[in-house]
């Protein structure tokens, strides 16, 4: 991995985690969540001093320490920092990113949009309201969409419930929808639901689980992918058959059954009586009591999680949950309704757009480079602090995430960039925020189709984002 100076992770943790309280967007990262807090220790263990790479030998040059973004972020639009440059007018963006968009490796088709959001306005466009293919860039619709309708703070629950008495008492696992669940939080329900039904005497309990609460089918579009389980609202770790594995991996192709006899295993550990055979896939009988409970971890952290590492099956969660909020179906078509919906309430620019999936691994997904940069700057401004999750989850450049081989130390990006990557055969996009030479947050988008090669796709990319940035 890349080595990365010190200030300049400083910097870009500084716009998002600090700084924009200013003016952008308010102080309201999640510092101790997540992705966020791996980010924070990560700068207090290599910044002991605040801000200058110590690591240097006495007597050599050392980093300068982060520029001031303050100042500029609070200053009127168009002003200078004191000390700075004035800010570059839109038509000095215009060549050298006009220069980069021509690169072969972005195919013939692409379109993009730079957008100051300190004040809203597109300083640079290209095509930048046309219909495009944005790959995994859609989770920024459908996280701003799950935040605006569910809040920050709402948790999926997992539960369990029982109807009937003694002998004939069915315990019933329930899917909520939550992507994230694990083998610990599983125990933990299965603790929980042992304890209540010790209460109920020692009689054989009949095992069944509930996949109702979503609609439709089942496999993606896509088919058997390792990118993406079986969307269920009920799996364990995924689905992943190695539970430690990540990324693209092997994934089952009963994640709702394999959770329940996951389950059932548990809870005879704990010395519940089970009754002989499978666990029965059903709805909970009408007036079922409820037993037990687990939550996910808040929106927020999913939110980030999402982004961070571009987590398929949690962004389909997502999605779904939305729509369960809105009155829409929890189905592909119904979650992909209630994102329209939701960001239509956010009065942004939606011509041209379709939601296939809340993942983006669809081909039928459609947005502009316009609504991307619209949607980080609604996700700034300071009347909106549910929607911050958003852009404190952007992978930043050679650091985290999907961003963590990308950009050597060496780019004026590394540490300053901070974007959702998006990659089909094909298509590859880029979209984020940097903070400009003159302290300006700008929000962009890079949308590219018809590419050749992704490597060379991916490098005409970080140079587009870097150039903001130098």
């Amino acid at each position: 991995m890349p080595v990365i100076k010190t200030w300049q992770l400083a910097a870009g943790a500084t716009v998002v985690g600090l700084a924009l309280a200013a003016g952008a967007v308010a102080a309201a990262g999640p510092w101790d969540s997540g992705q966020r807090k791996a980010e924070r220790d990560w700068a207090a263990d290599r910044a002991p001093g605040g801000g200058a790479d110590h690591r240097a030998s006495e007597g050599k040059r050392v980093a300068p320490p982060a520029p001031a973004v303050l100042t500029a972020l609070g200053s009127a639009a168009g002003a200078a920092a004191p000390g700075r440059a004035a800010p570059v007018p839109a038509a000095g963006l215009a060549p050298e990113l006009g220069r980069l968009l021509r690169d072969r490796g972005l195919g013939p088709v692409r379109a993009a949009s730079v957008v100051d959001m300190t004040t809203g306005r597109e300083v640079y466009g290209t095509r930048s309201g046309a219909s495009m293919i944005p790959a995994s860039t859609t989770k920024i619709a459908t996280t701003v969409a799950a935040l605006s309708a569910l809040g920050p703070d709402h948790r999926i629950p997992t539960t369990v419930v029982a109807s009937g008495k003694g002998a004939g008492t069915v315990v019933t696992l329930v899917g909520g929808g939550d992507a994230s669940l694990d083998g610990a939080r599983l125990g933990k329900l299965a603790d929980r639901t042992a304890s209540a039904l010790r209460a109920a005497g020692p009689a054989p309990v009949r095992l069944a689980y509930s996949t109702s609460l979503y609609r439709g089918r089942e496999l993606h579009p896509i088919g058997v992918n390792g990118n993406l389980a079986h969307v269920t609202p009920l799996m364990v770790d995924q689905g992943r058959l190695d539970p430690r594995s990540t990324g693209s991996a092997e994934r089952s192709g009963d994640p709702a059954g394999d959770a329940a006899r996951a389950f059932g295993r548990l809870l005879e550990a704990r010395g519940v009586a089970l009754a002989a055979g499978a666990p029965a896939r059903r709805a909970p009988a009408p007036g079922a009591r409820q037993l037990a409970e687990v939550l996910s971890p808040p929106v927020s952290e999913l939110v980030e999680r999402t982004l961070t590492e571009s987590d398929n099956d949690i962004a389909e969660s997502l999605a779904r949950q939305t729509a369960i909020a809105t009155g829409e179906e929890a189905s592909f078509a119904g979650a992909g309704r209630a994102v329209k919906k939701q960001l239509a309430r956010l009065k942004v620019p939606l011509a041209g757009t379709n939601f296939a999936d809340g993942s983006g691994l669809d081909r039928a997904d459609r947005v502009s480079a316009r609504l991307l940069t619209a949607l980080l700057a609604r996700a700034a401004e300071q009347g909106r602090p549910g929607l911050r999750p958003v852009l404190t989850g952007l992978p930043v450049a050679g650091f985290s995430g999907t961003l963590d081989s990308r950009y050597p130390a060496t780019s004026p990006g590394a540490g300053l960039v901070r974007a959702k990557t998006g990659t089909l055969t094909g298509v590859n996009s880029l979209s984020g925020t940097v903070v400009a030479p003159d302290g300006r947050l700008l929000a962009f988008a890079f949308l590219a189709d018809r590419t050749t090669s992704r490597d060379d796709a991916q490098l005409a990319l970080d140079r587009l984002a870097a150039a903001l940035v130098s």
